[in-house]
């Protein structure tokens, strides 16, 4: 679909001020002065917001593989994941794929299908569909591997992780659920084991490895966060390294420690829903109260973006510009987006239209193109 002309009318509109009933005017997929020439919508009754940009989400996982052993048709996986990512007001999105030593839809065989599938899928797709590689680590014998993967599939945002349960390892004890996670990877249990004590072992070499790949991938221009900082000493520690964007801190101290220092802060969108995190961990809405938090991300649960900005409107945590901004403006910043992420002249037509009385998504637009829309809205648009 080639993108559309329209004058939208009658409809609450929110800007970087507030909310306001100005028309909102688009063209060529960008956002243009208002003016009478353009075909008119009326959307009386409903909100138009800028379109939401999520900065990790790996929710399209269960769509690659919806039963277990069923990851044949990526491309098709994808174009599904799409379509809930759409049609939950999402008009950029990043791909979180794991490069682990877990295995199957984490390990790096199926990261390449993904990035591959990416690649074949884009055209046919209207969200803007981007990448992240969560690289684990531990895996010393793979930085020259994940270097090559980023460079060939141009994947502009690498988080590091560490999963490993090093403390379990080094008791000498058998992590729980060990034989369940090697069998349903198709490994054996015994090699498994055996692979996490060859990576606990070689910790000591992980440091000048992840120097010299932070090193690399910096003098490139790509954008690295750390995942799960605990301690203001490993946020230091990673900031050192070049690695500026702290995703998922645990704690206050590590959220507080990357603020002051002007680190951009990624938390959970599904955190602020669900009233704190499901493991205990420092409670992204308190952090956003604090003014602490630059952007939300969807984590494993797209609808949770929206839910989450209205969420924090409504227990006064903050204004609804600022809880939106959560999810435009601010991950368009911390993403390097200068063109999205807020209903101004001259950025992306990108925005999605909800009802006004029961917030739900009736039309997402991705650069003044429909990416999803519904019901009365939908009727409004081809009369």
């Amino acid at each position: 679909m080639n993108a559309l002309a329209l004058r939208l009318t009658g409809a609450d509109v929110l800007r970087p001020a507030g909310l306001s009933d100005a028309p909102l005017a688009f063209a060529n997929g960008l956002l243009v002065p208002d003016t009478a020439t353009l075909r008119e919508i009326d959307l009386t009754g409903y909100m138009v917001l800028p379109g939401i940009v999520d900065a990790h989400g790996d929710g399209f996982e269960r769509h690659l593989a919806p039963r277990r052993g069923a990851m044949k048709d990526i491309d098709q996986g994808l174009i599904t994941a799409e379509a809930e990512i759409a049609a939950n007001g999402i008009t950029t999105a990043v791909l979180a794929q794991f490069y682990s030593w877990e295995g199957g839809m984490r390990g790096p065989e199926f990261g390449q299908r993904v990035f591959e599938g990416l690649a074949k899928t884009r055209p046919h797709v209207t969200t803007d569909l981007l990448t992240q590689l969560r690289f684990e680590t531990p895996m010393v014998d793979d930085y020259d591997a994940v270097g090559d993967m980023i460079a060939r599939h141009s994947i502009g945002y690498v988080v590091f992780n560490d999963h490993l349960p090093h403390d379990v390892l080094a008791s000498g004890k058998r992590p729980q659920r060990l034989t369940g996670q090697a069998l349903r990877i198709g490994r054996n249990p015994e090699k498994h084991l055996a692979y996490m004590q060859e990576l606990h072992g070689r910790q000591g070499e992980v440091p000048a490895a992840l120097d010299a790949l932070t090193q690399a991938l910096a003098a490139k221009g790509v954008r690295m966060g750390s995942h799960d900082d605990r301690t203001e000493t490993e946020r230091s520690t990673w900031r050192a390294r070049g690695v500026q964007i702290a995703e998922f801190p645990e704690t206050t101290a590590a959220v507080e420690a990357a603020h002051a220092a002007g680190d951009p802060v990624i938390m959970g969108a599904p955190n602020v829903v669900r009233g704190g995190s499901h493991n205990g961990n420092v409670s992204a809405a308190e952090m956003a109260m604090m003014g602490y938090v630059d952007a939300l991300a969807s984590d494993y649960h797209y609808p949770s973006l929206r839910r989450a900005a209205f969420f924090l409107e409504a227990g006064g945590v903050c204004d609804l510009a600022t809880a939106w901004g959560l999810i435009s403006s601010g991950p368009a910043r911390v993403l390097g987006l200068a063109d999205r992420g807020s209903l101004t002249l001259g950025q992306r037509a990108d925005m999605v239209i909800v009802d006004a009385t029961t917030r739900a998504v009736c039309a997402t637009l991705c650069a003044g193109r429909v990416s999803y829309m519904s019901g009365e809205v939908a009727a409004r648009f081809i009369k």
